[in-house]
């Protein structure tokens, strides 16, 4: 087997790729060279996957006490905080181009659908649970989420 010489740049890249896309493995080959990296993945939450009706998936978020110092740190802390209700891609907007659902400034109404999740290839809207102004957004467009993500803030 022929010796190659290790790239220290090029891994880091890969490794750096490797965490922004929450990826577990990534793999690289050219011709009779290949290199693989892989980490350690993080605990997925218990989840029993069964087939939920729309309406439970976009039910609201409980309300929590009063906002205290440590939510500001904590955005899943906040009481405004809207959680994904499943893992999929976050989308900001019905399609490609198009002008996303809120921004933050923008005042919505409860059930008015403020993002898009898309898991096996189906679309579900998330919706307000309450009404309020969007304060932050906390996913970019075409993000990866998982379960129980905090999507945005929601006073």
């Amino acid at each position: 087997m022929a010796s190659f010489e290790l790239d220290a740049e090029f891994v880091r890249t890969m490794a750096k790729l490797l965490e922004e896309s929450g990826l577990t493995e990534m793999e690289y080959s050219e011709g009779e060279r290949r290199i693989r990296l892989s980490r350690a993945a993080p605990p997925a939450p218990a989840v029993a996957y069964a087939p939920m009706p729309a309406a439970a998936m976009a039910a609201p978020v409980a309300a929590a006490a009063p906002a205290a110092p440590a939510a500001a740190a904590n955005p899943a802390q906040h009481p405004g905080a809207l959680k994904s209700p499943m893992v999929g891609t976050a989308y900001a907007a019905a399609e490609p181009g198009a002008a996303p659902f809120v921004k933050p400034g923008d005042t919505v109404k409860a059930g008015q659908t403020v993002m898009i999740i898309e898991a096996m290839k189906v679309m579900n809207p998330i919706k307000a649970p309450k009404g309020g102004v969007i304060t932050d957004i906390l996913v970019k467009d075409a993000q990866p989420v998982e379960f129980g993500e905090v999507l945005m803030i929601i006073e």
